[in-house]
């Protein structure tokens, strides 16, 4: 099961459809349920794939998701027009967004490199190519992007004044959890450590056991304390880094 993201196979797998103007078979299908009257309706299985030409209407389809937190969803996908192709000298195909990865040993001195995106000349890809291939990687980075060099060029400031768009947080519900979570940032940061056993020590509930062993760890009332104990202190360690959320959904 994919968890939270149940639903995106199906979006991912219409989406390949419309491009390829095939709608594939339906998998794993011995026989069709008798709660469906088959000859009823419209609705059918299909056994082999079938061609998905292109019509006078645009093409559409309809995905489901059922989570495995009992989250439902129905999304209607539609083609949309072909985006156009930029051909670049030497037959290269242009990229609609061009990252450029700034890196420096000091806050101060990655501030002055995005300062220096100014006066950078060539093509966007090109550098773009140089600064992840040829220019050493050090502790304070940015990310420039853009579809151009002018686009390229006015995100600097933005970057470098750090008045970046925010940050969301989502606690999660039940599925995601698994025999020794957290391990690796238990051991690794005190922080965490501390918010983790500061969270199950008000619990009344064997948390830390169910996550060492496993034991228990499918059943609601554990999974849950587990997982909100587990994000708490991930949480924790994010603010300690300076991450500061501008809302928390979950």
């Amino acid at each position: 099961h994919t968890q939270h993201a149940a639903g995106m196979a199906g979006v991912i797998k219409m989406v390949m459809a419309m491009r390829h103007g095939v709608l594939p078979r339906s998998l794993h299908l011995d026989e069709p349920t008798s709660h469906v009257d088959w000859d009823a309706g419209a609705v059918e299985l299909l056994s082999q794939a079938r061609e998905w030409s292109v019509g006078e209407q645009p093409r559409r389809a309809g995905v489901s998701s059922f989570g495995i937190s009992g989250t439902n969803a129905h999304v209607i996908v539609e083609e949309g027009d072909p985006a156009p192709v930029t051909e670049l000298a030497g037959g290269r195909v242009g990229m609609p967004v061009v990252p450029w990865v700034v890196s420096a040993r000091s806050e101060e001195a990655l501030r002055a490199r995005l300062d220096q995106a100014a006066s950078v000349t060539g093509d966007p890809v090109d550098v773009g190519w140089s600064l992840v291939t040829s220019r050493s990687v050090f502790a304070h980075r940015a990310v420039l992007l853009g579809g151009n060099w002018e686009e390229l060029v006015s995100s600097a400031p933005v970057v470098a004044s750090g008045s970046a768009r925010g940050v969301g947080v989502l606690f999660a519900g039940q599925g995601g959890q698994r025999v020794g979570m957290g391990r690796e940032l238990y051991e690794a940061f005190p922080v965490f450590r501390a918010a983790f056993d500061e969270v199950c020590a008000g619990l009344g509930v064997p948390v830390e056991q169910a996550v060492v062993s496993g034991e228990g760890l499918g059943r609601t009332g554990l999974a849950q304390p587990a997982l909100f104990a587990l994000q708490v202190a991930q949480f924790r360690l994010l603010s300690s880094w300076g991450v500061s959320p501008g809302v928390l959904v979950g």
